[in-house]
């Protein structure tokens, strides 16, 4: 481990002829208890010894990367995919290809991440295994291939990935997602949303969408679309979406932006739930035991941000939220204490949120005969009749 501690460190003599070494002398045991360190070690440190490792090598010594290719990492693939290239010239390329059509998982990505520069006409050669290994369940190997993809502006694989979004399989549809997204299909934005909109994978889709649109853009083009997206990832913290990902998403400058002007109802919605789920991670150690010291930190700088919000302030101003055909009003529910405002609900079209509404106030001891008698009046699926019947 000193190794990796002086190969990952700020000192340039102890780092440099590391690296030299381990490149040299087709170090595969050094690099990859590197790999393995991934997971611990901050972003820009990564970044530092991959500009390393393109730094030590050479016309003579480059070639030795293949030897690495049995170990991946998303850190490193850019760098060595590059020297590759650039090195390589044709006799590389058929490395390449051979690996790609024969190697494990972990070459095959790292070689699709190669031909991402590599001259576009060669890789139209082996297009439609392209199109297979960007379903590959082994996740670096479908998005490189998904991003050579987009490179080749592949339309049919793109068509393709539209087309299952219409699909009756919600999983299929969130791996359209993730194609979709990982492609670059901007284009698409208005349908996903719409798919999140009614999918019961909704927090995973919303956990998808800003690495297409970031959510301060997304936010621009469209306040009340962003604002859902946003309701459904502080919704899925810790659960689905991991804590780092407030780092990867800018949360904080989203949260400080949203302060920063008028509160609306759908805002005060999303501020109401962020500080709630904000205070709930700071207070619970499991949630954060895994997490680095910059996760940490951010993430007690927004709580701490948060906290100074007034509760009642946003309540009132979420009560507008309460009407069938808003997309925020089952996020509101949760916070809504009078009787009388939940009793309008029971009434609605929508007999989830009738079912929504009679649980929250059973959970406030509420619930009498004449609730479950006029959400009854309105409830024709048997599933959630039997379930009111029962409460």
């Amino acid at each position: 481990m000193d190794l990796i501690k002086k190969l990952t460190g700020k000192n340039p003599s102890e780092y440099e002829p590391i690296v030299k070494a381990m490149i040299d002398n087709s170090d595969t045991e050094l690099f990859s208890k590197l790999v393995e360190q991934d997971d611990f070690l901050f972003d820009f440190i990564k970044e530092n010894v991959a500009k390393r490792i393109q730094k030590a090598c050479n016309k003579d010594n480059y070639i030795n990367l293949l030897d690495f290719l049995g170990f991946y990492s998303s850190s490193y693939d850019t760098a060595i995919a590059e020297v590759l290239h650039n090195y390589g010239g044709d006799a590389v390329f058929v490395r390449m290809k051979d690996l790609f059509f024969n190697g494990t998982d972990s070459q095959k990505a790292y070689a699709a991440k190669y031909f991402s520069f590599a001259d576009s006409g060669k890789v139209m050669e082996f297009l439609p295994l392209m199109r297979e290994t960007a379903k590959s369940e082994y996740e670096p190997l479908m998005q490189n291939s998904i991003e050579v993809l987009s490179l080749l502006n592949d339309v049919t694989s793109k068509n393709d990935a539209i087309n299952k979004l219409d699909s009756g399989d919600e999983f299929e549809q969130y791996d359209a997602v993730k194609f979709l997204v990982t492609y670059g299909a901007k284009d698409v934005l208005p349908k996903l949303i719409a798919i999140m909109k009614r999918s019961s994978l909704s927090e995973n889709i919303a956990s998808e969408i800003p690495y297409l649109i970031p959510l301060n853009e997304l936010l621009e083009m469209n306040y009340e679309n962003g604002l859902l997206v946003l309701a459904n990832i502080i919704n899925a913290i810790p659960e689905i979406i991991p804590p780092a990902a407030v780092c990867n998403y800018d949360l904080k400058n989203i949260f400080e932006t949203l302060i920063s002007k008028p509160i609306d109802s759908a805002g005060a919605v999303v501020l109401r739930m962020a500080k709630e789920k904000f205070e709930e991670l700071v207070s619970n150690e499991e949630y954060l035991f895994d997490s680095d010291k910059n996760t940490k930190e951010e993430i007690k700088s927004i709580n701490g941000m948060l906290s100074a919000l007034n509760n009642s302030k946003l309540n009132s101003l979420l009560y507008d939220e309460l009407y069938d055909e808003s997309d925020f009003v089952f996020f509101a529910l949760d916070y809504v204490n009078e009787i009388e405002e939940l009793e309008t609900l029971l009434e609605s079209n929508n007999q989830t949120l009738v079912l929504k509404t009679l649980s929250i106030i059973k959970e406030k001891g509420q619930l009498t005969p004449k609730h479950k008698e006029i959400a009854l009046n309105y409830i024709t699926n048997s599933d959630i009749k039997n379930i009111v019947n029962v409460m």
